[in-house]
């Protein structure tokens, strides 16, 4: 199965059940005005109680390198997503793999890619407002070309879309967050057994989250 990371964990219980149906990675979100926050000690909290058979990533907007470095020690995360207007100097100054996000409008918003180096890209829907979680999708067409860093597509995925989306791109990994919520920040159980029902369908890429 393709590797696949289940954002916007708000809950030990969504936790649980996304692990349990083959989640590769959890996302926990510190931004404070995502309607998907969460505090470092709650997501410390929720991480303590689950198996070590999955990544934990961190989701940073703009913040600062000493809360981002607090989140890695106390969680602990295994790689961290950097999801705001970070530089690529900025990027450079972590001790865990970093996943960059760009949130794409065109085929010009993957021009900045050969400025970061970093360990993966995750590419977003563009949104003049949201910094994610906008549950729309972009125009796949976009993404017409090989990469030499591998990409996680993201941005308006669900259970109904989600082969052709990665039979589309043909990704490294895939990250879903709205798609299977029945509120922002609770997942709907029924959603996510019938994303992982069609992601069994798929193949493993090799890609690894941290």
């Amino acid at each position: 199965m393709i590797p696949t990371k289940i954002c916007g964990i708000t809950k030990l219980g969504d936790a649980n059940v996304a692990v349990k149906n083959g989640a590769s990675a959890l996302g926990f979100i510190f931004y404070e005005k995502s309607p998907r926050a969460i505090s470092i000690e709650n997501a410390k909290i929720i991480s303590k109680q689950l198996p070590n058979t999955f990544s934990r990533v961190g989701v940073f907007v703009n913040h600062e390198k000493y809360f981002i470095n607090e989140a890695i020690s106390e969680v602990p995360l295994d790689m961290i997503q950097l999801h705001g207007d970070e530089t690529p100097d900025f990027c450079d100054q972590f001790d865990v793999p970093i996943l960059k996000a760009l949130r794409i409008k065109n085929e010009t918003s993957l021009s900045v890619m050969d400025q970061y180096d970093v360990a993966v890209f995750l590419l977003d829907t563009f949104s003049n407002d949201q910094y994610g979680g906008t549950g729309e999708m972009f125009d796949w067409s976009v993404l017409n070309r090989k990469f030499k860093t591998p990409v996680i597509l993201s941005g308006g995925l669900n259970p109904e879309n989600i082969l052709d989306a990665i039979d589309a791109v043909n990704p490294s990994a895939v990250d879903v967050n709205s798609g299977v919520e029945s509120s922002p920040g609770k997942k709907d159980y029924n959603k996510l057994k019938s994303l992982f029902n069609n992601l069994n369908k798929t193949r493993s890429t090799g890609f690894q989250f941290g």
